[in-house]
């Protein structure tokens, strides 16, 4: 009754933490939802509560304000070179020439407005009233895609402008600018005609539509539970496919491929040992930028073994073949240390006591090795499943960002954070965390309760023989009391018992 009662209080203890863990990353999804992304759009709205902000980020409109913003976009870097052969100056490439553009700068963001507008709107550029409503539209969507760099609310100089030409602070500006057939580009030049991103430094250029209030689709971001089914409906879901594939296929040949390169060099002299251990240990002090190039130089479409397994057509580069290569690359030494740490630090006179009862190298490696270092075989797995888990440098390297294919989660992060998908860069975070603090748990718990389940096998095996072979006046007892005259043959009844348990069993 007691021990029902036991399991039951332990069985609703641990619902209750998985509940409670649930309800954590279903909080912290809402607020991946609700805050990243636009977050910056919110931070609008606290400012001025009359600014209504799509949950895109690229549409708003103000209460009062006869147009609204459609569009927005937001050119985080440009070009400083030559265009067909013609130095212009910093270049921002356009969608088209009838847009409304703004260039930011250190020192000053000047506002294009084409003349289409103003006349349509019946805008005055130098009046106050509509530089604010201009501003109050642009600075929440500008800084809702600034990804933490300087946006247009924290500029304290503006200048308003219909010109395609327009000169402040040293700089030249051009708007709308055909230089290409067919492409043209809002330009940030040096007055003196120098080096535009040196004398001027350019920051961001932000391009966007003005249409008709009433015409306006900004589209609420709603409650949090519509704006997190809404999320979860429309997330590409391929990256925890491809990264769970991946690690579980790297960490199968990594557990046996660490176990075996260990167990190898148990088996040679000293002088190999060194040069083994350096070419199994170097992927773990390589930066993994670096494994990956050193991969792509091996294994690349260029190369002749690239090309001998695409003509199979088994590729290597740029495939999921690629992601396993890189993560039991990166994963690999941990185990290997972890297994040869484990194997040197096992008692020799045990194992010799092992072939002295005939048993052979690979039943005493199976029954004897692996068991008594089971517990440190699987934090090297773990380890090395962690590593392979969150590998990003050489997979990026050697398998790219192919969306289905290799884009393994911590590439998604980076590729999500930087289109500004903040929403997505939380929500994969999130889950590499959970995910990988559940598996870590997992096999913790499992390494301990088979190693005390281990300590426990042996060591009543061991008693039990001792007491058939020796009992109290055996021959066991009496080499411990002389000294040490019969270490080995200790070790062989303790392996015996272990046999007969085992047979036992």
């Amino acid at each position: 009754m007691n021990r029902e009662h036991t399991a039951s209080a332990c069985g609703g203890t641990l619902r209750n933490r998985v509940l409670g863990l649930l309800v954590l990353v279903a909080a912290a999804l809402v607020a991946a939802v609700t805050l990243p992304a636009n977050a910056m759009a919110a931070d609008g709205e606290a400012a001025d509560a009359e600014v209504e902000i799509s949950a895109d980020g690229e549409a708003a409109r103000l209460e009062g304000c006869t147009f609204a913003v459609e569009g927005f976009y937001r050119a985080q870097t440009g070009s400083n070179r030559e265009i067909d052969g013609v130095y212009y100056g910093y270049t921002y490439s356009m969608d088209g020439p009838d847009l409304l553009a703004v260039a930011n700068t250190p020192e000053c963001a000047v506002v294009y407005v084409p003349q289409d507008y103003v006349d349509s709107f019946g805008l005055d550029l130098q009046s106050p009233a509509t530089q604010d409503q201009l501003k109050e539209l642009l600075e929440p969507l500008d800084k809702g895609m600034s990804k933490g760099a300087a946006s247009l609310e924290g500029q304290g100089t503006w200048y308003f402008t219909s010109d395609q030409e327009f000169e402040a602070e040293g700089a030249r500006f051009l708007f709308a600018q055909e230089l290409k057939e067919g492409r043209f580009y809002t330009v940030v030049a040096a007055a003196d005609g120098s080096d535009a991103k040196e004398a001027v430094a350019p920051g961001a250029m932000d391009s966007c539509r003005l249409v008709a209030a009433e015409q306006a689709v900004v589209v609420g971001k709603g409650t949090p539970l519509e704006q997190l089914g809404s999320f979860l409906a429309e997330l590409d879901y391929s990256p925890l496919w491809v990264t769970l594939r991946t690690c579980g296929t790297a960490i199968v040949l990594v557990f046996f491929l660490g176990l075996a390169a260990a167990y190898f060099m148990l088996r040679v002299n000293k002088r190999a040992q060194d040069i083994f251990d350096t070419i199994f240990t170097i992927p773990m002090v390589l930066p993994p930028t670096v494994c990956g190039f050193l991969l792509l130089m091996l294994l690349g479409r260029n190369t002749a073994l690239g090309r001998f397994f695409i003509d199979i057509g088994f590729p290597l580069a740029f495939s999921w073949q690629a992601t396993v290569i890189a993560a039991v690359v990166v994963a690999f030494p941990l185990m290997y240390r972890s297994a040869r740490g484990a194997f040197e630090s096992l008692d020799p006179n045990m194992l010799d006591a092992a072939r002295t009862l005939g048993w052979s190298n690979g039943r005493i490696f199976v029954k004897l090795m692996l068991p008594l270092a089971w517990s440190s075989i699987a934090s090297g797995t773990v380890l090395a499943f962690a590593r392979a888990l969150g590998e990003f440098g050489c997979t990026l390297f050697l398998a790219g960002n192919q969306l289905g294919s290799t884009r393994t989660i911590p590439i998604a992060i980076y590729f999500e954070w930087m289109n500004g998908n903040q929403a997505a860069t939380w929500f994969w975070t999130i889950v590499l965390i959970v995910f990988s603090f559940l598996v870590i748990l997992f096999i913790n718990v499992w390494s301990r309760h088979t190693t005390k389940y281990r300590r426990k096998e042996t060591g009543s095996s061991g008693r039990a023989a001792t007491g058939k072979r020796g009992g109290k006046g055996g021959p066991s007892n009496r080499g411990r009391r002389a000294g040490s005259e019969y270490p080995v043959v200790d070790e062989a009844f303790a392996i015996d018992g272990i046999i007969e348990g085992e047979g036992a069993r």
